[in-house]
């Protein structure tokens, strides 16, 4: 599986659900599509998975993050880039290109109004619950490496800084405004 089967499989989740900002729902339909496919495909997706997890390990993102969960731990920003990918190849791409963007994406709209938080975790699951699911076995330890990019010392700031996150995200902190 490469890049754009997996973005293909994502798509085709959220198409085949009635609410494609339910991610239980895009997970489990995911799970399903993937698990139907050959094991050796199973385990190439997981590689895919975690190159799409190091092309979004970015302080902007991170900060983004921040301020749409109202603050982001280590783990947080892993889920946060699980809901992320979750949401498709198009919003996945501007976002990671320009995260201040996440601004005019309706769910982040609607749970700014809510008052909800962006988590995926599940969604960093769907190869592992699909391998389960084909073979009956875990993944094997050798199916994927993490190559984490260093992070941009520009953006080593505190991302509870209101006054500078509005500079950096200026439509993202007026969704935000506390």
């Amino acid at each position: 599986m490469n890049n754009q089967q997996f973005w293909q499989l994502i798509a085709t989740a959220r198409d085949q659900t009635s609410r494609p900002d339910d991610e239980e729902a895009v997970v489990r339909r995911a799970t399903s599509l993937l698990a139907a496919h050959p094991a050796e495909e199973i385990v190439a997706a997981q590689q895919v998975l975690w190159d799409l997890m190091a092309d979004s390990y970015t302080n902007p993102l991170w900060a983004a993050a921040h301020v749409v969960n109202g603050g982001c731990s280590d783990d947080g920003f892993d889920y946060f880039r699980g809901w992320l990918i979750g949401q498709g190849r198009e919003v996945f791409e501007r976002t990671v290109a320009d995260p201040d963007a996440l601004a005019e994406v309706p769910v982040v709209r609607a749970s700014a109004a809510d008052g909800l938080d962006l988590d995926g975790e599940e969604v960093l699951n769907i190869v592992r619950n699909a391998h389960i699911m084909a073979t009956g076995k875990e993944l094997p330890d050798e199916a994927y490496t993490i190559r984490y990019p260093e992070l941009d010392p520009a953006w080593d700031f505190d991302f509870d800084d209101r006054e500078e996150m509005a500079r950096r995200l200026p439509r993202l902190a007026a969704l935000y405004p506390e």
